[in-house]
């Protein structure tokens, strides 16, 4: 017999907006939602960048993978008094990443370039038209090698620049233990669940995550994975969850 779930805990920040889809389903079926990151990045301060011998100034060009990248890019370049050059030009992710960047530069008058895949290969053509550039590439202190395959492929000039960290969250076992249902959206997500309940058992308490790389590893780590996005016509979390709950709430 299935746990009825009731109480779920969200590994995210609360949404900002009450229009959330969250606030729906919580509504409509009746069930407690606590929004509690397990996770938080942290920016590296100037004196542990500067161990890295890295000179901002020295590179021509920066390839951004996420709006958190840009946002310790920029801080980091604030403490340390560099101001960007009109000549910089800046390789993204996504289009969203991009347009990201208008916080910081006036972005009609720069050199930008972005992925319509939303993955690095996207970014192969401007890439191989600007290979005579100097990149830098903001990272965090964990982060897979897909992202500089393409740079290698390329063979351009790059550095990568350890700039913020993933720190686990600090959650009590028994407020862990207290949730029906528990919802990742990271890796590292399930890396501190277990750094908070390190003999932490499953037993009829149900785990959703989002995307693939999460799923990947809450199976690596032994763990059931009952509700998953996305999936063909589960494009969304929240659409993945209601799905799950809605059945969840009929089983006797």
């Amino acid at each position: 017999m299935t746990l009825k779930v009731k109480k779920i805990l969200i590994s995210q920040p609360a949404p900002t907006t009450e229009k959330s889809p969250y606030f729906d389903i919580a509504e409509k079926y009746h069930v407690q939602m606590d929004f509690r990151p397990f996770i938080r990045v942290d920016g590296i301060d100037v004196k542990e960048f500067r161990q890295q011998r890295i000179n901002i100034q020295d590179y021509t060009a920066v390839v951004f993978t996420a709006r958190i990248a840009i946002d310790h890019f920029f801080s980091l370049c604030e403490e340390l008094r560099v101001t960007m050059p009109e000549t910089m030009k800046y390789f993204c992710i996504s289009e969203a990443v991009a347009l990201y960047l208008q916080k910081y530069i006036v972005y009609r008058k720069r050199k930008i370039f972005f992925s319509a895949t939303g993955k690095m290969d996207g970014l192969a053509t401007a890439l191989t038209k600007h290979n005579k550039e100097k990149f830098i590439v903001p990272v965090s202190d964990v982060h897979t090698e897909d992202l500089t395959a393409v740079l290698d492929e390329k063979k351009v000039d790059y550095t990568k620049s350890v700039m913020y960290r993933t720190v686990s969250n600090e959650i009590t076992e028994s407020e862990i233990l207290s949730y029906d249902m528990l919802i990742f959206f990271t890796p590292a997500g399930i890396v501190s669940l277990f750094k908070n309940v390190p003999n932490f058992e499953q037993g009829e308490r149900a785990i959703g995550c989002f995307g693939t790389a999460t799923a990947k590893a809450v199976r690596d780590a032994g763990l059931r994975l009952d509700c998953e996005a996305p999936l063909p016509g589960m494009p969304s979390m929240t659409a993945a969850l209601e799905a799950f709950i809605k059945e969840n709430h009929k089983a006797k």
